[in-house]
């Protein structure tokens, strides 16, 4: 296909996964892509990660791009980097723990359609332990609700998004919460959005980082913040817009 796609991986304490996903992404881009690039960013990681990655970019060359932060920078830091390095038309990002198989972006391609915006994934089923589905669940619902939000699975962390949409939304989030403000933005701009299902696979290597008090709560005082911004606020003005519209109507 006459597709150029950037694919990336935000990457922190991943060095065991990392190997098999670039090879499986490599292996993909072949096949749907006829310019391509993977980008793995290191969010200052702690393990083997950056060696790991030396290795890779002997065997790959040119064609693996890798972008490292000398501190952590939290998931939304990985993210807009790998948005700010990306060159393509398209820009597809999964998580480097390995719990989706970069071979489903084909599912993704399928679905892409002019005014498309974003191609999103929903998990089939999620393998995780049990308190980790609950919390996802209840904060997947509560985000929806409280946003207006209608894709269905908000942290489903498998996306195709156009690259000229992503330079248009100005993303602020540092934490987890940076995939409910690009949904909720990307939603916004009043482009369209495809869903797909996608598979979901234990974790085999690490912990994840969401699940500590300090994430925790630095997750909820950004999402405190986007509520304010990109609802009340945002709310408030299309309000007065409508309010004005209506008033010079009537005169």
């Amino acid at each position: 296909m006459d597709l150029g796609v950037s694919v990336f991986f935000p990457a922190y304490n991943d060095a065991p996964s990392l190997p098999g996903l670039l090879k499986k992404a490599f292996q993909t881009l072949e096949s749907v892509a006829s310019d391509y690039e993977v980008i793995v960013v290191n969010d200052g990681s702690g393990d083997e990660t950056g060696a790991v990655l030396a290795e890779l970019q002997e065997h790959y060359g040119e064609r693996l791009r890798v972008v490292t932060h000398g501190q952590n920078r939290g998931y939304g830091g990985a993210l807009r980097s790998g948005f700010e390095a990306a060159s393509k038309e398209l820009v597809f990002y999964t998580d480097g723990d390995g719990q989706y198989d970069p071979g489903e972006l084909r599912e993704l391609v399928e679905l892409l359609r002019p005014g498309v915006g974003l191609v999103n994934g929903y998990k089939l089923r999620r393998h995780d332990p049990w308190h980790r589905v609950a919390i996802g669940k209840i904060y997947n619902q509560v985000a929806r609700v409280l946003f207006g939000i209608r894709i269905r699975d908000i942290d489903c962390d498998f996306r195709l998004i156009r690259r000229e949409l992503v330079e248009d939304l100005r993303l602020e989030s540092t934490s987890g919460t940076i995939c409910l403000e690009l949904v909720k933005k990307i939603e916004l701009s009043g482009c369209g959005v495809a869903e797909v299902g996608v598979h979901h696979y234990p974790r085999l290597h690490g912990s994840s980082q969401f699940f500590r008090w300090r994430s925790l709560l630095e997750t909820l005082r950004q999402f405190t913040g986007l509520y304010w911004r990109l609802v009340v606020v945002e709310g408030t003005g299309k309000m007065v817009d409508r309010v004005l519209c209506a008033f010079h109507q009537s005169t």
